[in-house]
């Protein structure tokens, strides 16, 4: 019987296959591209802002909120366009309710920071 992988090997396995997971991401999807430089833009603004530890919190995870999103939508892109090329109504569906989840993680993101700077 094969030992059983100790957890802290577990973990740089499972980091090593995320590191690689946002290194694909990276250079596959503009729009991963995009958030991660707002990402980077708007970090360092919530953290320097004169506001309570919990909004920082908020700006912050808002902004993070955006990029984990598009993430999970990226693979499933990358799922339903393994299964094949031609267009099927259900691989359509699923692309488009990803790309929604996106939209209303923005809308989410947009509305944290509007609350938060202009209450």
């Amino acid at each position: 019987m094969k030992p059983k992988a100790s957890s802290f090997r577990r973990l740089i396995h499972a980091s090593r296959y995320s590191w690689l997971g946002l290194k694909a991401a990276w250079k596959s999807e503009a729009a991963i591209r995009q958030e991660v430089v707002a990402l980077a833009v708007l970090l360092p603004i919530a953290l320097f802002l004169p506001v309570s530890p919990v909004e920082k919190a908020l700006l912050i995870a808002s902004a993070f909120l955006v990029l984990l999103v598009e993430l999970i939508n990226s693979a499933l892109e990358a799922v339903v366009d393994r299964i094949g090329p031609e267009h099927h109504e259900l691989s359509g569906k699923a692309k488009d309710i990803g790309s929604a989840a996106v939209a209303v993680a923005l809308i989410i993101a947009v509305s944290v920071w509007a609350i938060i700077l202009y209450p």
